[in-house]
């Protein structure tokens, strides 16, 4: 049923929330895809007959929910999906695309052996200034750019073992990399999530505005014996990523008094 069949209910929900119910439900369906641009306030006002107040609530809330955004001159123009990541599940940027019928892609800006200095040595666990693998790709999600990441390798992976070239990293998952070539498999990381905005070269590369909001992930990888495999600083999209986190009631039965 599209949007505007069909009159609203006085006695139900707001008219503001009805408005955006059909609206949500319209781009779920696939009425609206992402880029089109939702009717007007002006549309709205004329077809069901209620206050440009009431149209505006209506997209607002969309907008609240990262549905829309709202441009100047443009209107209210559908997002794609955010992509969300379990932040108590760790997976490859790869694995956690295909899960969600995404198709991955990479595009490597340098692969090469560098000084690590500060946080990255820290977490690597080796002296200021010592080499080790730097890595720095786009990540693309159905070709659109979803996040920068840049990886810090310890130098231990490869004593014995080839470095990745950049053709290698463009054409799949780091980790699936590392376990097939160097025997070594990510079995636990710890991650630090916060907000950042766009410098201007972050945001040329992510197709965003100066100033937009980004997450901005810390994750220090490491192997079965402990030992740090990857540190890895990685930029996303705030209107196309987010994380979520699940967490678990109180199981112990509760005496009352």
């Amino acid at each position: 049923m599209s949007w505007k069949e069909g009159n609203l209910s006085p006695d139900a929900s707001p008219l503001w929330r009805q408005i955006a119910d059909r609206l949500r439900r319209s781009i779920a369906m696939g009425e609206f895809r992402p880029g089109d641009v939702l009717p007007s306030e002006t549309e709205i006002n004329a077809t069901f007959q209620v206050s440009r107040a009431t149209a505006r609530a209506s997209l607002e809330r969309l907008r609240q929910e990262g549905l829309i955004r709202r441009q100047s001159g443009r209107g209210s123009i559908v997002l794609a999906p955010k992509v969300e990541q379990p932040v108590n599940e760790l997976a490859s940027f790869s694995e956690d695309m295909h899960r969600r019928g995404l198709r991955p892609s990479y595009s490597t800006f340098s692969a090469e052996s560098a000084s690590a200095r500060g946080e990255a040595a820290e977490a690597l666990e080796v002296e200021d200034g010592a080499l080790a693998f730097h890595i720095r790709r786009l990540l693309l999600a159905d070709d659109e750019p979803i996040g920068m990441s840049e990886s810090w390798l310890a130098p231990w992976i490869f004593a014995a073992g080839p470095q990745p070239t950049p053709e290698e990293l463009d054409a799949g998952s780091l980790y699936e990399w590392l376990a097939r070539v160097c025997g070594q498999k990510i079995f636990g990381a710890r991650e630090c999530i916060e907000a950042a905005l766009a410098d201007a070269a972050m945001a040329r590369r992510l197709e965003v505005a100066p100033g937009s909001p980004l997450l901005v992930a810390r994750r220090r990888s490491h192997a079965e014996d402990r030992r740090p495999i990857e540190y890895a600083i990685m930029h996303y999209r705030a209107d196309r990523y987010r994380f979520i986190i699940e967490l678990a009631g109180n199981r112990t039965p509760q005496r009352t008094q």
